[in-house]
């Protein structure tokens, strides 16, 4: 299939089989895509949890309204965003790009100080939220990453992300929950949504074209 065609077959699997696994090789694909993904600045705010521990996805489900993917699906992936952003952060990214690139110069450190200043003055929660955005970023990479391997994906923000970070320590760790996407594969015997054709806007409803 292209990838096209790929996108047609994905939808947000209701039911997943809990006999079949998926292969590491898919999900670590799956996970280096969403690493690549664009991310503003090249800051990356957000970090990804996969989780494969039964006994917590049995927790992570009863603060997740009990939704079966949860538990069924092969991997568990929590999409956890920085609080704020703080000036160790973003010197610690612009850090590693220097390294990486062997470029430093009065342009680099006046372009990194500019950073600095525009998110270290900012409300903690403007910045919560702008980092959180980020993550969905990742996580359409991460959907499309996921199509392309022919592993069903389920994004998911009915949770409770309060529960959810103190399971994870996420606060101890400066990070926010922000939506969580259960891998794995179809029960299409049980699941209704995998009988019935993908709906979307026709293209000349969703798209305008300004020439």
């Amino acid at each position: 299939m292209s990838l096209i065609e790929k996108l047609k077959w994905r939808y947000a699997t209701k039911k997943m089989d809990s006999t079949k696994s998926v292969p590491k090789e898919k999900l670590d694909r799956i996970l280096e895509a969403a690493r690549f993904s664009a991310s503003s600045f090249g800051l990356q705010p957000y970090e990804l949890f996969v989780i494969s521990n039964k006994d917590l996805r049995e927790k992570i489900k009863a603060v997740a309204n009990n939704q079966s993917q949860i538990t069924d699906c092969s991997y568990l992936v929590v999409f956890a965003a920085w609080d704020t952003y703080t000036v160790d952060r973003v010197n610690h990214a612009f850090d590693r790009a220097e390294e990486i690139r062997n470029n430093r110069s009065e342009a680099t450190i006046a372009y990194r100080a500019g950073v600095i200043k525009n998110f270290t003055t900012r409300d903690p929660e403007v910045n919560f939220n702008h980092a959180a955005k980020q993550s969905y970023i990742g996580l359409g990479t991460a959907l499309i990453a996921a199509a392309e391997e022919e592993v069903d994906a389920t994004p998911m923000e009915g949770f409770n992300a309060a529960e959810l970070d103190i399971l994870l320590n996420l606060k101890e760790k400066g990070l926010r929950s922000t939506v969580i996407l259960p891998l794995g594969y179809r029960k299409a015997d049980e699941d209704w949504l995998s009988k019935v054709p993908k709906v979307r806007k026709p293209a000349e409803e969703f798209i305008t074209r300004i020439e």
